[in-house]
Order: structure tokens, then sequence, then C-alpha cells
């Protein structure tokens, strides 16, 4: 694959469970791509199982970057990560290779894809535990009226319950004093494109992401959790409020019997999963979205093989 002025780019994005990372090891492999990660939890060190890593198997099946990015207590900003993604990109076409996004943070991928332009605003832990501490308080929707008091295009584009993108709102219109809408601008990207959704039917993909949570049980998902606290990392840190963590925390810390934990972890994840295709619907619209019960990854491939070959 030889560069071209608009080099491309292939996106895959879906909800948890739906079966992204074989069908993009499948696609890498057939293409001679590298996968990028789109997935803001598997960017931590030793949080495994809980994510859903790809294994080392897995790994040595296809490249993967940007997984075991920062230690636990690390904050991986939008910023940093569009940063480390485009320099991820744009090494891999001058390696002459297909670049695979992919993963199911939405808004990595429509940070991307459409280019955002995001203020470098270091954190303020100070401010976030107060803002964090309101919230608790006085709940996510109080909080949102404090964002939409300042800046009524960003709570306009922001779910006022994602409590974490309030926060960091918040803290960039007080640490610059400017609106937070008014610094995102967006340049489209250099690349060409080719946007796919892989989706299930809604009832089977609970049923899915159920038995995925009772593989990790088994495989250890609690004593990943257990040596963590034992590493000294803070259940309240946001890596640790990741699907799973939160619950096997308390599991651990607190004794919380581990079928109520499991059951607990169960409706998160069927939460999550509802926000994620919340938050396709309103931004991935251009995909073509794929039935992954009854896709047919030989005719894709062969489909992408031919869309690679336009100019």
């Amino acid at each position: 694959m030889g560069i071209s002025a608009n080099p491309p780019l292939v996106v895959l994005v879906g909800a948890t469970a739906t079966g992204k990372t074989g069908l993009a090891i499948a696609l890498a492999q057939a293409l001679n791509g590298e996968i990028v990660g789109a997935d803001s939890r598997q960017v931590y060190r030793w949080m495994d199982i809980g994510t859903a890593k790809p294994t080392a198997e897995e790994r040595s099946a296809a490249p993967h970057h940007l997984i075991d990015v920062v230690d636990p207590d690390q904050t991986l900003s939008l910023a940093t990560y569009l940063e480390l993604a485009n320099t991820a990109i744009r090494d891999i076409h001058t390696r002459g290779k297909l670049p695979l996004l992919v993963g199911g943070t939405g808004q990595y991928i429509t940070a991307l894809i459409e280019g955002w332009s995001v203020p470098e605003v270091a954190p303020n832990p100070a401010l976030r535990a107060e803002l964090e501490a309101y919230a608790i308080q006085h709940g996510a929707a109080a909080l949102g009226d404090r964002l939409r008091v300042l800046d009524p295009a960003a709570y306009a584009q922001i779910d006022y319950r994602n409590v974490r993108r309030v926060v960091r709102a918040l803290e960039v219109i007080h640490e610059t004093g400017q609106p937070f809408s008014a610094q995102r601008t967006k340049t489209p990207p250099p690349y060409r494109i080719l946007h796919y959704g892989l989706t299930l039917n809604r009832e089977a993909l609970y049923e899915r992401a159920d038995r995925r949570v009772d593989a990790m049980i088994r495989a250890g998902f609690a004593d990943e959790v257990r040596g963590l606290l034992e590493r000294g990392y803070s259940p309240s840190l946001p890596s640790m409020t990741g699907l799973g963590y939160k619950e096997l925390a308390a599991h651990v810390i607190d004794g919380v019997p581990l079928d109520v934990t499991v059951s607990a972890i169960y409706s998160a994840t069927h939460d999550f999963i509802r926000r994620q295709e919340t938050w396709f619907r309103k931004y991935n619209q251009d995909a073509l979205w794929l039935d992954g019960a009854t896709l047919d990854r030989d005719a894709l491939i062969t489909t992408l093989r031919l869309r690679l070959e336009e100019r």
C-alpha cells in the first residue's frame, strides 16, 4: 500500500462485547494493517482482565498501539490521546501499512475523525475534587447547571450525567477564563476514512456481555483488583471507576458478596452499552453499521480491498 495525498484510515467502532477485537485482528492480518486502540481503559497498565485488553496471543497476531500507556494513577488527557494516536497512524502509513482505529470510546473516535483541537490545560486536582464532591452532594444535574450557566454551547454538547466530562469542561473554563466550547475547533484530518460500526441485537449483546463478565471473574478479575489496591491505587482514582473495578473494589474492601458484585457489574455494563449506543447514534451516523450476528468477514475484506484501491 503506497502513501497517497489522503492515506486511508479504517475506523471500527462499536459497543463493548460486540466483537471488535476479533474482527480488527482479522482485518489487520488480511490487509497488512496495524491496530490503534481507541479505548480509554486499555491505556492503563496492570488493568488487563477487566478492560478486555487484547491478550499476548492477539497482540502477536496483529500489532497493537496505545495499550499500556500510563499507570492507573496517571491521567491521559484527550489532547494527549489525539497526539499519540495521530503519531501512531502517521508511523503506520510511513511503513506502508494500513492503520485501523478500533475501540468503543466514542469521544476518542469522534475527536480524531472530526479533527478536534482540544485545549491543553493541566489537571487541577483540588478543583476536580471540589466539583466531584459537589456532584455527589447535589447531583449530576446540579453540576451540569453550573456548566449551562457558564457555557451553554458546551452544556448542549455534553451529557450532564457524564460527570467527568462536565468536570473537565468546568476545569478548562476556570483555568483559562474562556468558554470551553470556544476552545474546541475542528480541522478535518488528512485521512481518507473508511468508517464501520459493529452492532448486535440489544438483548443478545447484554447476554454476551454478561457471559464475558463471568469469564473475567473466572480469569481472576477480583485478584487483579486486589493487586491494584495492594499497589496503593485508590478506588477513587478515575481508572478504578471503570466497569467492574469499582464494584470489585467494594467486594475486596467492604466484603460485598461476589454474587451481588457480579450482578452490579452486569447492570453497570448494560447502562454503559446504552450510553455508547447513544453516542454512536449522534456522532457515528456516517458509519456503515454491520450486524455482528450475520457478518461475512470475507465479504467485508473483499469490499475493503476494493475501497482501498480507490483514489
